[in-house]
């Protein structure tokens, strides 16, 4: 069975593009894979962040995961920051990397950009440390959208450098694109990806937002004038984008959906979508409330983290041997 990697920050609750675009696609492939479920902490501390809220938004999210259907007895589930071998692997990882190709890295230049009192060295050796997640356990395939392939690459790169100049030692992973329907809109300006640090609320749905404001938001999404229910991204990025939300909650095919709604108007397919939007949330959100308040939470990342610290620490050792770190004994 072949290993995938993936890891989320906890900056803040996941949207409803990212459980449709991600998480509901992990839930399909944790039988195929020997799959290891990274909080990665240690990347969102890159940028300033308020500890308490991170702490809880970290908690949050490992009840998220678990509340989407990722099945703890199949899959490594754990913290980043809890696992020491990370920052080691990352440093090592770092010395390897050059400064040109980081800050050729294009959520360095758009982060970098957002910072007023300098820019944190975390930002640019950030890649180092991402590719330090994905190679210390072994992983085969690493499941990424488009804003992240440019540091799969680079880890590729990485990988190959490392091979070159010590031992063959270090897996290197495949990417891995999310299939039709990975990428959901904003509802109010369908050409931008949806995203949980939008400004504006009404962008974006947060798997913890109230049902009913939800569905508030999904009668409200931008659409166009013509009133036909009717798939063409390029012409219709609104109504495209409400088809792919329809399709991805319910299974229905987007050809099925346009031919149910090809005599209904926008207010009809709207207010339906705005219901199943309401129910998926209702039922998440009990779900996720279960496992944030319980102790079965602690334990799955308790185990998540042995596991995890066991696979990371064979990996991280062979690489500080191939590099000669340490001491040698009589």
């Amino acid at each position: 069975m072949k290993t995938l990697f993936s890891g989320i920050q906890p900056s803040g609750i996941p949207t409803l593009g990212n459980y449709i675009g991600a998480l509901k696609q992990f839930v399909d492939i944790q039988e195929d894979y020997d799959c290891y479920f990274c909080i990665v902490d240690q990347h969102a501390i890159t940028v300033p962040q308020d500890r308490l809220k991170l702490r809880q938004q970290t908690r949050q999210l490992a009840a998220i995961y678990l509340a989407a259907g990722l099945n703890p007895e199949k899959i490594t589930l754990f913290i980043q920051s809890e696992v020491p071998a990370h920052v080691q692997a990352g440093w090592m990882l770092t010395t390897i990397s050059s400064i040109g190709e980081l800050e050729r890295m294009t959520q360095f230049k758009d982060k970098a950009q957002k910072q007023n009192d300098g820019i944190p060295a975390g930002l640019l050796t950030y890649p180092p440390l991402m590719a330090a997640d994905i190679i210390l356990y072994n992983t085969d395939i690493v499941p990424v959208g488009d804003d992240q392939k440019q540091h799969i690459e680079l880890t590729r790169n990485l990988v190959d450098r490392f091979n070159s100049r010590y031992n063959d030692i270090l897996t290197k992973p495949e990417i891995k694109m999310p299939k039709v329907g990975g990428r959901i809109m904003s509802l109010q300006d369908p050409t931008k990806k949806m995203s949980k640090s939008d400004d504006n609320q009404k962008n974006f749905i947060s798997l913890l937002d109230e049902p009913h404001i939800a569905a508030k938001k999904i009668k409200s999404a931008v659409t166009d004038s013509d009133g036909q229910v009717k798939y063409d991204k390029e012409n219709k990025p609104g109504i495209s984008n409400l088809l792919t939300i329809y399709s991805s909650l319910t299974n229905a095919s987007i050809d099925t959906l346009e031919t149910r709604y090809a005599n209904e108007g926008y207010g009809k397919f709207k207010g339906d979508l705005a219901e199943i939007v309401a129910n998926f949330l209702t039922d998440f959100q009990a779900k996720y409330n279960e496992f944030y308040q319980s102790e079965r939470l602690d334990d799955i990342l308790d185990e998540g983290r042995e596991k995890a610290h066991r696979t990371s620490y064979k990996t991280l050792k062979k690489m500080e041997k191939a590099m000669g770190l340490g001491r040698k004994r009589k």
